[in-house]
């Protein structure tokens, strides 16, 4: 896959290099990828040189930036996640010391983060590290045949975050996340931004209309849609329990977008519960305009994940209209106003279905709730990457002091 986006800055930039490391790049896409990905695009729009720093994958792409890849294997139960491994990587240490570096900005506390630490030690450059995701569950999950090693790992996590010289988290909420990982530093809150904010030119509703009839949507039918990893930490199984309640109350069309360990079990599910015709399974969606168009034609997204700290899919369909149903006292709810910009309930399929039933047959409600989401949750990532910059250049001069 090669980036379509082509308006970047073709020069040095005179602020120095500006070091981006994560443990996932295209062609692994998933939230934090796409942030990477938008930083790394608006700095380099701005006039500064990024270089992202992340572990080698067999199928690569050229991006008009340095990608500076690593030694990697597959990771057996998270296909296609990759662990890097720099110490079997010679040549990554050589590269990372010859490379002069402004300031780094880490948004993985694994192998990409330790080089990020490893640099910082050797050239004395500020470091950033953002929080994205409650990685004590990643790791349960991963390591649950080795229960013994997640302390071991959340320690080395959480000295990551204490080499940092600021420590960033996409929304507040997030802090009771990281407080109980032990972190006890400074936070600074820094938003995600949006990408389909700006890609409907002319009117949301002619736009949804079109893309509706595109995806073969009916007017007497509500559109569902899950977008992200297939996985059971993020609620999959209350969705398709959802729709197994609602199956004959109203008429419905459910599209899954994405991948995971538990995709397989879910076709299966849905097969025997006699769902095929209406839910549908799309694997991932790499092509941004397609991927909005399936949440333009959907009324809404259901996300019923405790998982999640900030997920940018929720301001993703607000973007295209489309309002979420979170889960009551998850982080990621927080910047949900229930029936105002979203819709909270409890985790049960009975509330959910409830719900989906309700709003249905109550539209002007569902219009209501959608404009309100677009008008409180969406945010452009070239106005958060300038903030980004403005922030940068402030960490840089406060390290010089």
């Amino acid at each position: 896959m090669t980036d379509s986006r082509t308006n970047y800055n073709d020069r040095n930039g005179s602020e120095g290099l500006y070091g981006i490391f994560n443990d996932s790049f295209p062609p692994i896409l998933d939230g934090v990828t796409l942030t990477v990905q938008n930083y790394v695009y608006w700095l380099a729009n701005k006039g500064m040189t990024p270089c992202v720093v992340t572990p080698w994958n067999p199928v690569q792409s050229q991006y008009p930036y340095e990608v500076m890849r690593y030694f990697s294997l597959p990771i057996w139960n998270r296909k296609p996640y990759r662990y890097g491994y720099p110490k079997l990587d010679p040549f990554i240490w050589k590269r990372l010391r010859n490379t002069n570096f402004t300031l780094l900005h880490s948004h993985c506390p694994f192998s990409s983060g330790r080089l990020a630490v490893y640099v910082k030690k050797k050239q004395n450059v500020p470091l950033i590290g953002t929080f994205h995701s409650k990685y004590r569950q990643d790791l349960e999950h991963s390591f649950r045949r080795a229960p013994w090693c997640v302390p071991i790992i959340m320690k080395r996590i959480l000295d990551f975050f204490n080499a940092c010289d600021e420590v960033w988290i996409p929304q507040a909420y997030v802090e009771d996340t990281v407080r109980e990982y032990g972190y006890k530093g400074k936070l600074s809150v820094v938003e995600n931004g949006n990408d389909f904010a700006t890609i409907v030119k002319g009117d949301l509703f002619d736009y949804k209309k079109k893309a509706r009839i595109s995806a073969g949507i009916e007017d007497d039918e509500i559109a569902l849609l899950f977008v992200g990893q297939h996985i059971k930490e993020k609620g999959v199984d209350t969705i398709l329990d959802t729709l197994e309640r609602i199956d004959g109350k109203i008429r419905f069309r459910m599209n899954f977008i994405g991948n995971g360990y538990a995709c397989e079990e879910m076709k299966k599910r849905v097969a025997a519960n006699g769902l095929s015709d209406r839910v549908t399974f799309h694997g991932v969606i790499n092509e941004r305009d397609a991927l909005a168009r399936y949440y333009a034609a959907s009324d809404l997204f259901l996300f019923p994940s405790f998982y999640d700290n900030a997920p940018l899919v929720v301001r993703e369909a607000a973007a295209m209209g489309t309002p979420s149903i979170l889960l009551e006292g998850s982080t990621a709810a927080e910047v949900i106003r229930d029936r105002k910009n979203g819709f909270l309930v409890k985790k049960r399929s009975e509330e959910f279905g409830n719900l989906i039933v309700h709003l249905a047959e109550n539209r002007d409600e569902l219009r209501k709730v959608a404009a309100g989401a677009k008008e409180s949750l969406v945010r452009s990532w070239e106005d958060v990457v300038t903030e980004v910059a403005d922030r940068y250049r402030v960490v840089i001069n406060n390290y010089r002091k």
